[in-house]
């Protein structure tokens, strides 16, 4: 499964939540869905700009950038 440059999979919402509540969601969804969903994490907290490519790293999962709008794409690598 695969979005268009443009479109994730599926969108969390995080809006108005603290870090790191968005990464714990995105933690706790992404091993629900393929390997190859995109996922894009809506956060306007300003950590979430450190806090989920740091978590992507550790987690050996594929950050794509930042989305349009307070949003970040992560893709699901294994």
């Amino acid at each position: 499964m695969s979005a268009p440059d443009d479109q994730p999979d599926e969108v969390l919402d995080c809006l108005g939540q603290r870090c790191p509540l968005p990464v714990i969601a995105l933690a706790r969804r992404l091993p629900e869905l393929p390997v190859g969903t995109v996922v894009r994490v809506l956060a306007d907290d300003p950590a979430a700009a450190v806090d989920i490519p740091a978590w992507c790293r550790m987690r050996q999962q594929e950050f794509l950038g930042n989305a349009p709008g307070p949003g970040y794409d992560v893709r699901r690598a294994h």
